[in-house]
């Protein structure tokens, strides 16, 4: 225990992810994958103009 210990210690670095080759079957998945991201996009667009799709009302309990 010497007097030198304080203050915030540094993190150990963590080894740099290696970037591995993609078959033929990751790179199929990560395209879809963003086309499906694409089209979710573009939905979420469209019904931002509308309305809710079910307006209810304030639900009543049968107790009286």
């Amino acid at each position: 225990m010497s007097g030198r210990d304080g203050g915030k210690k540094k993190p150990l670095k963590a080894p740099k992810k290696q970037n591995k080759d993609m078959d033929d079957d990751e790179m199929a998945f990560k395209q879809k994958q963003k086309e499906e991201q694409k089209a979710m996009e573009q939905l979420k667009a469209k019904a931002s103009g509308k309305g809710p799709l079910v307006s209810g009302g304030i639900k009543k309990s049968g107790k009286k």
